[in-house]
């Protein structure tokens, strides 16, 4: 008669067997979690981002100072940093997919050096008396943003980066007289066109 001991290593087998296999399916969902593209970049809130940026471009047309036209501006972007966080949280809820997932941690972390690079630039050119290149430096900094971020995301988000950075690029070039109409073709025309796109292919 076999000793009861020598039984227990068999029966402990299957429960060996099963950690094994749950420690396997985390790791190939983490995997591909974090090999997924971020698709919650909001379109529909693109568009919104665009028209308030238009709406923007014509309030700061008529500013007396150089002062109020960066107030009016940055206004802008705070709403549009808004608008942004509230739509792409949003459409990621529709999906059912966390907001901070490995692929949101990772375009957020590739978005956010260069905005922040922006806002300091902004400070000190500003202060050095070289307002006039502030909107091709935001234009510039936003799009390659947009492209180190779309890195991690749908095909489209990085060609919109690339035309901002050409964008920004004619406006370090081109008379101060036209940096703010530069702008509201930026942050509102080509924000509202690759808006409209992403809506109509990604999911809103």
């Amino acid at each position: 008669m076999t000793p009861r001991h020598q039984e227990l290593p068999c029966s402990a087998e299957p429960s060996t067997l099963q950690t094994h296999a749950m420690d396997n399916l985390r790791f190939i969902r983490e995997t591909m979690e974090g090999a997924a593209s971020f698709t919650a970049v909001p379109g529909w809130g693109g568009v919104l981002m665009g028209a308030t940026a238009l709406l923007a471009a014509l309030i700061a047309a008529w500013q007396a100072s150089l002062e109020a036209w960066l107030a009016v501006w940055l206004a802008e972007a705070c709403i549009a940093i808004l608008i942004g966080g509230w739509a792409a949280d949003r459409k990621a809820r529709r999906a059912q997919i966390p907001l901070l997932s490995a692929p949101g941690r990772k375009f957020a972390l590739g978005f956010a050096p260069p905005i922040l690079a922006a806002a300091l630039l902004t400070f000190a050119l500003y202060r050095a008396g070289e307002a006039d290149i502030i909107p091709g430096t935001w234009l510039l900094l936003f799009g390659t943003a947009v492209i180190a971020a779309g890195a991690f995301s749908v095909r489209i988000v990085p060609v919109m980066g690339l035309c901002f950075v050409a964008l920004g690029a004619v406006a370090l070039f081109t008379p101060s007289a036209w940096n703010n109409w530069l702008m509201a073709f930026g942050f509102g025309g080509l924000q509202i066109l690759f808006g409209a796109v992403i809506a109509r292919r990604h999911g809103g």
